[in-house]
């Protein structure tokens, strides 16, 4: 497993709670992601994994506790602001452009372009082309890193899963990206894409410093990309470590398959 050198702290959850009504998701839950690292997220279903990710991203403001990005306090802030930030969601069903092909469904990704403005379409064409003319390089190179471009004018709606999966990570590679939320990567993709899909998640971790969080219930894929693994259990955390460490916890194993030590024995 290669990663980028770690420093520092990227994502601090402090103290998270959050409660819909009579039902606590999350409960006085604490973790930390390393800068540079691609730190893994398991537990059982209910566990309040994706509700954690939501808080995270802006989706949901905690209830009680605060979310710390990169030092700086972003508890409760839009998702459009932390995209700003630099930390970007995926999702386990991808969120592709399904009647746009593939190069413009990267080419609409980055925020603040100088076509979306109307004085500026009206009076300075020459930028509009010029910057347009960028992005389609950026969003050329990342199909390439990617090996989609034989797929570059195919309508994304036509792709497999996988292939969404693989324009969904392209997506973000289309942003000033610090963090990535990888939330059920694995789901609905052949072990050959998937394979495909881990090395381009190693790459961009080893060669452009991402910082990846992950969601994932494919344990092979967790052991190949994650180190630390974190294990949440009824809304907190239970432990965290290596996945050879994670493997041989026994509380792990009962929270996560529904085991008694003597059954797991």
């Amino acid at each position: 497993m290669a990663q980028a050198e770690s420093s520092g702290t990227m994502i601090s959850v402090r103290g998270v709670t959050k409660r819909f009504g009579g039902l606590t998701a999350v409960d006085d839950c604490s973790l930390e992601v390393a800068t540079g690292s691609i730190t893994g997220l398991i537990g059982p279903n209910g566990a309040g994994k994706s509700t954690l990710f939501n808080i995270i991203a802006g989706v949901f403001p905690p209830t009680a506790g605060e979310v710390i990005l990169d030092g700086e306090t972003v508890t409760g802030q839009k998702p459009h602001h932390l995209f700003a930030r630099g930390l970007v969601r995926t999702f386990q069903i991808a969120h592709e452009y399904a009647r746009l092909p593939v190069i413009e469904n990267l080419m609409v990704v980055p925020p603040d372009q100088a076509g979306e403005r109307l004085a500026t379409a009206l009076f300075r064409p020459g930028r509009i082309r010029a910057q347009d003319a960028e992005v389609r390089r950026r969003a050329e190179d990342v199909l390439d890193f990617l090996r989609l471009t034989p797929l570059k004018y195919e309508l994304a709606g036509n792709l497999s899963g996988g292939q969404k999966k693989l324009l969904e990570l392209g997506r973000t590679m289309m942003t000033d990206a610090r963090v990535v939320l990888l939330d059920e990567v694995a789901a609905g993709i052949n072990r050959a894409l998937l394979a495909s899909l881990a090395g381009d998640i190693e790459r961009l971790n080893r060669e452009r410093g991402y910082t990846f969080f992950v969601i994932e219930h494919d344990m092979d894929l967790i052991g190949r990309l994650c180190d630390p693994v974190i294990v949440m259990a009824q809304g907190t955390v239970l432990t965290q470590g290596s996945m050879s460490e994670i493997r041989a916890d026994r509380r792990v194993i009962e929270a996560y398959l529904g085991m008694t030590d003597d059954e797991a024995a």
